[in-house]
C-alpha cells in the first residue's frame, strides 16, 4: 500500500496525480475558468453540472467493462451498488437529457466546468484529477452547430491570449476516414479497431503499430498511401474557395468538409482550422465530424477534443437526438499558456481597490477598521496591513506587492477631516476631504 506521508518528515503529501492550488495556482485556475465561462455565456450556452460520482454502469454501458480499470470505482459498505467518480461529463449530460426528453427546448445548448477523475498513471499533461470545460449542442445537427461548437472553443482560447499561430483546430470526419480505410482493404468490422489504432499512433512504438496495422489489413505500403492521402487532405481549409482533388479520396467525400469550411469562414474562424484525416478520436460514440485542438509546436498533448455523437442520448434511454460537443482540460491548456508566456499569476490575482495604511497614531488606528468596513459595504475590495509599524514606506511596499490600485494613508491630517490618497499606478499623491473619498474611489 502506497504511503500518504513522507517517512523522513512525517508530513502528509497530496495524492499522486493531483494538485494543490495555492493563491498563485488558484488565480491561474480562475483565470482559465473565467475565459471558458464568458465564452460559453456569450455564445448562448447555459451552465449545468451533475454529481461527482455516478453509477458505474453509466460508463460501462458505453465503453464496456474494460473501462473499470481506468476509473476510481467503489461500493458503499454494506451496499450492493457500484459507483465511480466521473471520468468525463458526456455520459452525465446524456443521462440528464434522456431523463427530460421532449420537454427540453431544442436545441439544448449546455456547458459545464466539472472536476473529473481518471485512475491512470500520471504523466505530463494528464493527471488523475483535472478540471474540464464541456460544451454541447443537443437536438440539432448539421455543420451550423458543428461550427458553433468549434468557434466557442476558439473564443475561449482567444480570450486567454492564444492565436492561430499558437493553436490549431484539426478537423476530420469519421465516415470519410472509414470510407478511405475500406478502400485500402480494411473490413467494416475492423474499422473501429483501425480508428483506435490511428488515434494511439503517436503513443506506441512504430514496430508495434506496424504489427497491429497488419492484423487489420493495412500493410506498410497501404499505411504509406494512407499517410499520403492524409497529407494531401490537409490542404483543405484556411478559407480556400475551391477544394482540391485528393488522390485516393472520393470527391463526394469532400462535401462534408466543404460545408463546415464555409460555416467557419462565415464566422471568421477559418484561420484557426485545417483538415486532418489523421484525427479520428478513439471513442466509439463519435458518429461524424471530429476535431482536436493542438498547439502548433507539437510539444504537448491535444488541448481539446470533440465531435458529433448522434446516438449517445438514445443509448441512455432517451429519444434519438443529434449532438455535438467538446471537452477541454485545464492541465494541457495551462502548460500551453505557460509555454507561450501568457501566465503571470501576480497579475491574475484579484486587485485590491484600496490598501489602508495607518501611521500608527491613535486616531489613525481607531479610524482604519471602521473605514475598511464602510468601504467594503460600498462594494470595494479593501486590504490593510496587520503589521505593527509606523514605517509608512514599508507599508506602501506591502500595498504595491498586493497590486492595490490606491493606498489610503491615515495620519495626523485626519484631525482636519483629510486623508492622503496615493495612486500606486501613476505614482501621484493628493490630500482630499474624507467626506469626498467615496466619490473619488
Amino acid at each position: 500500500m502506497g504511503s500518504r506521508t513522507n517517512k523522513a518528515t512525517h508530513r502528509y503529501q497530496a495524492p499522486k496525480g493531483t494538485r494543490d492550488f495555492d493563491p498563485d495556482a488558484m488565480a491561474v485556475r480562475r483565470h482559465i475558468q473565467g475565459a471558458w465561462h464568458r465564452a460559453s455565456i456569450d455564445h448562448g450556452f447555459d451552465e449545468v453540472d451533475g454529481p461527482t460520482f455516478e453509477h458505474l454502469d453509466l460508463y460501462t454501458v458505453k465503453s464496456g467493462d474494460e473501462i473499470v480499470s481506468e476509473l476510481f470505482s467503489f461500493r458503499r459498505a454494506g451496499g450492493d451498488v457500484d459507483y465511480a467518480l466521473r471520468p468525463e461529463f458526456t455520459p452525465t449530460l446524456a443521462r440528464m437529457i434522456a431523463a427530460r426528453g421532449a420537454s427540453l427546448p431544442i436545441p439544448v445548448k449546455w456547458f459545464s466546468i466539472p472536476t473529473l477523475f481518471r485512475a491512470e498513471r500520471p504523466q505530463r499533461g494528464r493527471l488523475r484529477e483535472h478540471v474540464q470545460w464541456n460544451v454541447d449542442v443537443v437536438g440539432s445537427g448539421g455543420p451550423v452547430f458543428d461550427a458553433e461548437v468549434i468557434t466557442t472553443a476558439i473564443d475561449g482560447l482567444a480570450r486567454l491570449g492564444l492565436t492561430p499561430e499558437q493553436v490549431q483546430v484539426k478537423i476530420s470526419h469519421r465516415q470519410v476516414v472509414a470510407s478511405l480505410l475500406s478502400s485500402l482493404g480494411v473490413s467494416d468490422s475492423d474499422v473501429p479497431k483501425a480508428f483506435q489504432l490511428i488515434d494511439h499512433r503517436d503513443r506506441i512504438p512504430p514496430d508495434v503499430f506496424a504489427t497491429k496495422a497488419n492484423e487489420i489489413g493495412l500493410s506498410p505500403d497501404q499505411m504509406t498511401l494512407f499517410d499520403q492521402i492524409v497529407q494531401a487532405a490537409q490542404s483543405i481549409g484556411g478559407g480556400d474557395q475551391n477544394l482540391p482533388d485528393v488522390p485516393g479520396l472520393p470527391k463526394e467525400s469532400l462535401g462534408a468538409f466543404e460545408e463546415i469550411r464555409d460555416e467557419l469562414v462565415a464566422r471568421d474562424a477559418d484561420a484557426w482550422c485545417h483538415f486532418d484525416l489523421g484525427i479520428v478520436r478513439g471513442l466509439a460514440y463519435y458518429t461524424g465530424l471530429v476535431f482536436e485542438i493542438h498547439e502548433t509546436s507539437g510539444a504537448e498533448r491535444a488541448v481539446a477534443g470533440g465531435g458529433r455523437y448522434d446516438k449517445l442520448v438514445e443509448l441512455f434511454g432517451g429519444p434519438s437526438m443529434p449532438a455535438c460537443g467538446f471537452g477541454m482540460g485545464d492541465v494541457v491548456l495551462g502548460l500551453v499558456l505557460e509555454d507561450n508566456g501568457l501566465i503571470e499569476p501576480s497579475k491574475l490575482k484579484p486587485q485590491p481597490d484600496v490598501f489602508l495604511i495607518s501611521d500608527g497614531s491613535a486616531l489613525a488606528e481607531s479610524t482604519l477598521i471602521s473605514l475598511a468596513a464602510e468601504l467594503r459595504r460600498q462594494g470595494l475590495h479593501v486590504r490593510y496591513s496587520y503589521k505593527s509599524t509606523r514605517n509608512v514606506g514599508k507599508l506602501l511596499g506591502e500595498a504595491g506587492k498586493a497590486n492595490a490600485r490606491k493606498a489610503l494613508i491615515l495620519g495626523s491630517e485626519l484631525e482636519a477631516g483629510q486623508i492622503t490618497v496615493k495612486d500606486l499606478d501613476a505614482g501621484t499623491q493628493n490630500e482630499i476631504a474624507l467626506s469626498d473619498l467615496s466619490s473619488i474611489l
